[in-house]
This record gives C-alpha cells, sequence and structure tokens, in this order.
C-alpha cells in the first residue's frame, strides 16, 4: 500500500501513528492498544486488506499540550 491509510488533512490537526499486522497478532495486542489509550492516542482508523491489517492512532494537537503540561 503507498497511499497514505488516512485523509491528508489529519496531518494538520494531529499526530498520527499507523501500525499495519494480520488479524490474529492485532487481537494478541490487547495490552498494547490499552496502553495508547490511557496514553491520549485514539483508534481513529481500522481496514483491512487481503491479510494485512491498518490501524491509524492520534492525538491532536490540544491533547499533546495538555498532557505536557
Amino acid at each position: 500500500m503507498t497511499s497514505k491509510p488516512y485523509p491528508e488533512a489529519w496531518e494538520n490537526v494531529a499526530e498520527l501513528r499507523v501500525f499495519r499486522t494480520t488479524s490474529k497478532e492485532w487481537a494478541k495486542l490487547i495490552t498494547w492498544r490499552n496502553e495508547m489509550k490511557r496514553k491520549g492516542w485514539r483508534l481513529l482508523k481500522v481496514s483491512t486488506e487481503r491479510t494485512e491489517m491498518t490501524a491509524v492512532f492520534g492525538r491532536t494537537r490540544e491533547d499533546i499540550g495538555s498532557s505536557a503540561r
């Protein structure tokens, strides 16, 4: 997949992390996903293509500023 798995405009308002894995491995990462949420990251989008699953996490610029205080 060469194109970005999220709309271009998202980059203007949020810090983003893209995670690619298989659905089977994704299910095993529940602790990691909960830790991401605890740190202020939100799961913005999940998509699948054949055997690959793509998850996009984001934190808005406001979220980042408020967690630094």
